[in-house]
């Protein structure tokens, strides 16, 4: 049986308070138990859409696993006395997850990216491990609510395919509403939104220095590679929020200690 995982709650969003490597531990092993599973990396741009929308609430609400793939929503954390435990980045994640199904004999299905870039993260992955069961790849197109043809194309190929892990790499939401449409089908497979992480696999998108990473500038790299479509969501949408999150945080510890 799957360990139980601790939780903590950020505007609601209920958000794994696990590690990296527990995470890769908590997949397997409801894999071996003949479990599947739904993870989300959560984002800024993911607790934003949460907090405003509540279709994609209603969405997330299906997932077995939310953890933290943002800096500013461990600041958050930690501002309001409840710390994560590390961030685990699904561009990480999609590297140790595939290492485990490498030595543990599963298959992994790759969905989405720009063309060819699928295959590409395939051949990259192989390159670093021979044995990796590819049970296939597609970049198929979906509309920002997948139809019923859509789906339906989707879910014949993965009829045949018969994935253990599927990783679904069409940016959010759409990469949410194609696994919550798809899922009931398979519910023995692992499935996980990677967005632009198979990029980074194949080097087609350069992600930033480590130390970027650490304290929390990562957004600022990407921006200055894609400025044109990321200035808009980064500056103007996203930065008023990240500091509303931290000051309320900090509002309800002092409120908190305060009562």
């Amino acid at each position: 049986m799957d360990s139980p995982v601790q939780v903590v709650y950020l505007y609601g969003l209920p958000l794994a308070r696990i590690s990296q490597s527990k995470t890769v531990e908590w997949v397997f092993e409801r894999i071996s138990s003949g479990k599947g599973s739904w993870i989300i990396t959560a984002n800024i741009d993911h607790l934003q859409r949460y907090v405003s929308d509540k279709r994609i609430a209603d969405l997330y609400k299906k997932a077995d696993l939310i953890v933290a793939d943002g800096v500013p929503i461990l600041w958050a954390t930690r501002i309001l006395g409840y710390p994560l435990i590390e961030r685990v980045a699904g561009a990480d994640l999609v590297w140790s997850l595939t290492e485990q199904a490498a030595y543990s004999g599963r298959s992994i299905y790759l969905l989405g990216g720009t063309p060819g870039t699928a295959n590409k993260a395939v051949r990259c992955f192989c390159e670093r491990w021979p044995e990796l069961r590819i049970a296939g790849t597609s970049d198929q197109k979906f509309s920002s609510y997948p139809t019923i043809e859509e789906q339906n194309t989707l879910r014949i190929m993965l009829e045949a395919a018969k994935p253990d892990l599927i990783y679904v790499a069409l940016g959010s939401p759409k990469q949410e509403f194609v696994i919550a449409a798809l899922r009931p089908y398979f519910p023995n497979a692992t499935w996980m939104g990677v967005g632009i992480s198979l990029n980074f696999v194949t080097g087609e998108i350069r992600r930033a220095p480590v130390w970027m990473q650490k304290v929390g500038l990562e957004w600022a790299h990407r921006m200055l590679q894609e400025p044109r479509r990321l200035v808009g969501r980064y500056l103007i949408n996203n930065l008023p929020f990240t500091i509303l999150l931290l000051v309320k945080s900090f509002c309800s510890r002092v409120m908190r200690l305060k009562y």
